[in-house]
């Protein structure tokens, strides 16, 4: 099965669409990776919270970078001398690199460590500038209105 999608020819005969096919492209990408686990919830209309398992991680073995529309999560154990002999190693400490992709004006607002499991929430704050607003329309202008309208300039400075 071909897990590949070639987006060159929409490129070719598109303009200003390049970051989508680009989150798109990774999206496939991402899509093979499988460590750590992780679950999105939406919490709210505007609220969303990232949970990765990070079992056999400590808070300080992790990062969490948020930079243009990307949240990097990365981890990697310090390498501690380890005396232990295992039969079986199961709990996968290995290195890892996980990125998602957020929407304009979504922003990490914290991150909580518990239990082995990373929460990241995260909110949309739209800027005010960008909300729709209603604009209020003015009433047609009555006829003695337009009649001032026709008057010299000195006149209607004058009133």
């Amino acid at each position: 099965m071909r897990t590949n999608f070639d987006f060159a020819p929409y490129r070719r005969s598109t303009v200003g669409f390049d970051r989508l096919f680009d989150l798109l492209e990774n999206t496939v990408r991402a899509e093979t990776e499988t460590y750590p686990p992780f679950d999105i919830e939406q919490d709210g209309e505007d609220r969303y919270r990232i949970t990765l398992a990070v079992a056999g991680f400590r808070p300080e073995d992790i990062d969490v970078v948020a930079q243009n529309n990307q949240l990097v999560v990365t981890g990697r154990k310090a390498n501690a001398a380890d005396d232990r002999q295992y039969l079986h190693r199961g709990i996968a400490t290995r290195a890892f690199e996980r990125r998602f992709q957020l929407a304009d004006f979504v922003v990490v607002q914290d991150a909580s460590f518990d239990n082995g499991l990373l929460r990241i929430s995260l909110k949309r704050e739209i800027p005010e500038a960008m909300k729709p607003r209603r604009i209020e329309i003015n009433g047609a202008s009555t006829p003695a209105a337009n009649d001032s309208l026709d008057a010299p300039k000195a006149e209607r400075e004058a009133a």
